[in-house]
């Protein structure tokens, strides 16, 4: 119980210290860090446009910090969520762009599943490769985006080319767009955001009530244990790869069907380097990594209104990379918190034989 509680008062801490490590650097370049947060706050969920804006950038955090969680779950290192992202995207535009005469009961998870497959797809590449070959998952996932990029930088300069400007895809079919939430102006809240809220708990479910979530964990946990138990350590890092690449491929494929509908050469816009981020502050828990999502959106969309006022919006990238430390390094916030309560018990009033305090 003491570990679980531990580990949502360290991510907690380490937002709370970065938040006061980048109030002095934003103290030091002569601006006030109260109306700057201020600011951010406002930005980010001020108004119902900051809001739809917010949830928008939410969903495919959301999904791609799950990816690399369940990977670290399993002590994969699947830093291709970005490739992975961008094939589910490819994906779900190739099909989508043939459903126009299907009906959206159809056409909707039609498209979905063609993204998650996609990404499941591409990831299962890297973890093949590691469990035949050795072959380091942070290498080939690293190298697998670079194609991914590059493929779709072809796709929408060749095969899918439409239009003059910027090179992108044709739109998907009406039937295989999600319908928005709500509209709010220009923008809208996208129906997405509770797909992906779903696939949390769902993973969330797999992870901590089924057999295939007590294997996966037991193989992070230490793989030649659970080889020894019977559980195949291949098969595993295999499965984990493929859900893993599903929940990035998951990304694109709403992503396409919710904001853009298209894609183009950069629609990933690093979102899934993002994902790692979010997996650690998250601490690789599925509804842990929703509130992580929350917060780097919310950090993300505050920026803009943070540049208003004067204060660059690279403040957020220093914050994001404090916080990365600080969780990553857990043994600093964890010796605080003892030491803290140490010296809590030092000051306590001492209790003599008799029963009486001094």
């Amino acid at each position: 119980m003491k570990s679980r509680w531990m580990s949502f008062l360290i991510p907690f801490l380490a937002v709370i210290v970065s938040l006061l490590i980048a109030a002095i650097i934003i103290l030091a370049i002569g601006q006030n860090p109260l109306k700057a947060y201020g600011a951010m706050i406002k930005g980010a969920i001020g108004s119902r446009l900051s809001w739809a804006d917010n949830i928008t950038k939410m969903t495919s955090l959301l999904l791609t910090g799950l990816a690399v969680g369940f990977g670290f779950r399993a002590g994969v290192f699947n830093i291709g969520a970005e490739g992975q992202m961008a094939m589910g995207g490819i994906m779900a535009v190739a099909v989508g762009l043939n459903l126009g005469n299907v009906p959206s009961a159809i056409a909707i998870p039609l498209t979905i599943v063609a993204g998650m497959a996609g990404g499941a797809f591409w990831a299962s590449i890297a973890g093949w490769l590691k469990a035949q070959t050795g072959a380091h998952e942070v290498i080939s996932t690293i190298m697998l985006n670079w194609i991914a990029y590059h493929i779709t930088n072809y796709l929408v300069a060749g095969p899918f080319a439409v239009g003059a400007g910027v090179p992108k895809s044709p739109e998907i079919a009406q039937s295989a767009q999600l319908p928005p939430l709500l509209t709010v102006q220009a923008s809208t809240i996208p129906s997405s955001i509770l797909i992906a809220i779903v696939a949390a708990i769902v993973i969330y479910i797999i992870l901590e009530k089924t057999t295939t979530g007590y294997e996966v964990k037991a193989v992070g946990f230490n793989p030649y244990a659970a080889e020894y138990g019977g559980i195949s350590i291949s098969k595993n890092i295999v499965l984990t790869m493929a859900i893993s690449g599903a929940l990035a491929g998951l990304a694109g494929a709403l992503e396409v069907m919710s904001v853009h509908h298209r894609i183009f050469g950069a629609f990933t816009s690093d979102r899934g380097f993002d994902g790692i981020t979010i997996a650690l502050i998250g601490q690789n828990n599925p509804i842990g990594i929703i509130f992580a999502a929350f917060l780097i959106s919310s950090l993300r969309s505050g920026s803009n209104a943070m540049q208003t006022i004067g204060v660059p919006d690279d403040i957020i990238v220093v914050i994001q990379g404090i916080i990365i430390y600080f969780v990553a390094a857990d043994r600093i916030i964890r010796t605080w918190i003892i030491k803290a309560s140490q010296l809590g018990k030092k000051k306590s009033p001492k209790t003599l034989q008799g029963g009486e305090e001094e």
